[in-house]
């Protein structure tokens, strides 16, 4: 996929502001964790709908445009869900700056990757200046209108950084992507997951787990952003040790090197998401794929019960959106305080040796 970053922007501008202590927060209201049922099949029927519409104020063009030929969802079931859903995903969009996938013609056609402003803007995004040097600004998704304007635009996918834009360079979260090579049993996906969790509560860290609406499951760890001594690389070398603890102890099951060669009967655990400019889909997002599966944050008890990383679609999502009100399986996460540190990753380098 393309990448659109080369324009200038057009729309409202904020610049960087001051350290602000904040973590993500989905709503937490109990913290109980919601039951997992096994995902129906995707029905074709969806309610129809005007060529055009109007979703939260904003306009909807060729609302009825086929996005997905299998699930036989179109635009405005996109639209509607970010309206929807905007309760449970603009805690974790909020400052975060974020990269979009793009269908203009779906996704039989041609799809492409925005991380900057363009001279098309989307309706409602904040553009960050200054942020990425010598690019374009960088974009947020701030409030419903903004994230309704995303989807008008044709937008899929949303990433998000691990790090707010009041505090570019202080990470505060660790993401471990547990990637399977297609022909392993989720069986499998479900212990590495467990295994990682194990390794990092080894170390004091609490971990939150999410299926990444594609095939694998997202390993969430937030940390209080780091000092100003230390940052992006530390977080890296960091998420690098913990990758390889985990091929070290599985050499079999897991490995910590990217491509296809290395991934035979294997589970590549993906760290490099954790470096600057690298982002991840949102929880409570939509993947771009066929089916259209949603990342969705579980409990640790919730793991077993799945089916896939795509155990949710847009099919049916809004079940599991009616029970996190009432127990989010994320509840704790905005209170979790802890540190990945330079002892930590030493500890874990000489371990692994």
């Amino acid at each position: 996929m393309q990448d659109a970053h080369k324009a200038q922007p057009t729309t409202s501008t904020r610049t960087p502001r001051g350290a602000r202590s904040q973590t993500p927060d989905a709503a937490a209201a109990a913290t109980q964790s919601v039951s997992v049922r096994r995902a129906p099949r995707a029905g074709r029927h969806v309610p129809d709908a005007p060529a055009d519409a109007d979703v939260a104020g904003i306009a909807i063009t060729s609302a009825r445009r086929v996005v997905d030929a299998t699930s036989g969802i179109r635009k405005i079931d996109v639209v509607r869900y970010h309206e929807r859903a905007s309760r449970v995903l603009l805690p974790h969009l909020r400052d975060r700056p974020v990269s979009l996938v793009r269908a203009p013609h779906g996704l039989a056609g041609e799809m492409f990757f925005q991380r900057h402003a363009t001279r098309a803007p989307i309706p409602g995004l904040t553009q960050h200046e200054g942020l990425d040097p010598g690019h374009p600004p960088l974009l947020t998704i701030d409030s419903e209108a903004a994230l309704v304007g995303a989807a008008q635009m044709d937008a899929i996918e949303l990433h998000t950084w691990n790090a707010r834009a009041a505090e570019i360079e202080r990470p505060d979260r660790v993401v471990f992507d547990l990637d399977p090579d297609p022909a392993l049993d989720w069986d499998c996906m479900i212990e590495a997951a467990a295994m990682t969790r194990a390794l990092l509560r080894e170390l004091g860290l609490e971990a939150f787990c999410k299926t990444s609406g594609g095939k694998g499951l997202h390993i969430v760890v937030p940390v209080v952003p780091l000092t100003p001594e230390t940052g992006w690389e530390d977080v890296k070398a960091f998420a690098r040790a913990v990758a390889q603890r985990l091929a070290s102890d599985a050499p079999t099951r897991i490995t910590a090197t990217m491509g296809p060669e290395h991934r035979k009967k294997k589970i590549f655990v993906d760290y490099l998401r954790n470096a600057r400019g690298a982002s991840t889909v949102v929880a409570y997002g939509v993947r771009a794929r066929p089916g259209m599966g949603v990342s969705v944050p579980i409990g640790w008890d919730e793991l077993a019960q799945t089916t896939g990383g795509a155990h949710w679609t847009l099919h049916n999502i809004d079940e599991r959106l009616a029970t996190v009100g009432k127990a989010d399986p994320w509840a704790g996460y905005a209170r979790v305080k802890q540190r990945v540190t330079a002892e930590l990753t030493i500890g874990l380098e000489e371990s692994g040796r």
